[in-house]
């Protein structure tokens, strides 16, 4: 059958789901980690960067800080913590690992996108009296929304995939299931747990770009101009005389 064959089989046998080393149980870990991970990253560059952005200062410095995250392999960081005292700390570090990680594509993307809304709508909201807290979340947060959205997706992502290296130093996630398949020789369950990771990736994507839709101020401000329009032109269309 080949080893997508192999890992089907594998992935639609229900053995392999059950238990404290099942995929149900490895999911939950990798779900907690990662999902910790990001809410940490997002507490700590997105205030960050929105509060710099508004002030339009200092923004430079913070992304090259941030950027050192990126340089520094997580696998690196991880095992530098692997022989520090919190090596008995359970997942900390690799939270601590994974949050360095998606700091800098929330911090950037966060930055970058309250720089560019243009000058000129904010002087203009200035102008009409509104303070500086009203400009930010009336003026600036909305338009730099998208690209805030754009750098969360991103980090939610690469989190969800670098997760499986807890597996590496003996933690939990859908990690465990590929070092399992590598230390038994194994192709079919190395090749199923990949595609868990990639799938759980996926529909990490899909639910944030879901999310998007629901909640974009920009399309729901688009939408409410577009409804007092239509019920005008519906009540034009009734009103109006029929000429024969």
């Amino acid at each position: 059958m080949g080893v997508l064959g192999d890992a089907w089989t594998w992935l639609t046998t229900g053995a392999n789901w059950s238990g404290t080393s099942g995929v149900w149980h490895r999911l939950g870990e990798h779900v907690y980690v990662s999902g910790v991970a990001l809410v940490l990253a997002c507490l700590v560059a997105l205030p960050v960067a929105l509060y710099l952005g508004h002030l339009g200062k200092g923004g430079a410095l913070a992304i090259n800080i941030s950027n050192v995250g990126r340089a520094v392999p997580v696998f690196a960081v991880l095992a530098l913590f692997m022989v520090s005292p919190l090596r008995n700390s359970g997942y900390v570090p690799t939270i601590i690992a994974l949050v360095l990680f998606a700091v800098p594509p929330l911090l950037t993307n966060a930055y970058v996108g309250m720089r560019e809304v243009d000058r000129a709508v904010v002087e203009a909201a200035r102008g009409m009296g509104m303070s500086g807290r009203q400009v930010f979340v009336r003026v600036e947060l909305p338009l730099a929304y998208p690209l805030i959205m754009t750098g969360l997706r991103s980090a939610s992502v690469q989190v969800v995939a670098t997760a499986t290296i807890a597996a590496m130093v003996g933690q939990g996630g859908l990690g465990r299931i590929i070092t399992a398949g590598f230390n038994t020789y194994n192709t079919p369950q190395v090749v199923a747990g990949a595609l868990l990771v990639a799938l759980l990736a996926l529909f990490v994507e899909g639910a944030l770009l879901l999310i998007d839709r629901l909640i974009d101020p920009g399309r729901r401000s688009a939408s409410a101009r577009s409804r007092p329009s239509q019920t005008s032109g519906a009540t034009d269309a009734a009103g109006s005389p029929t000429t024969a």
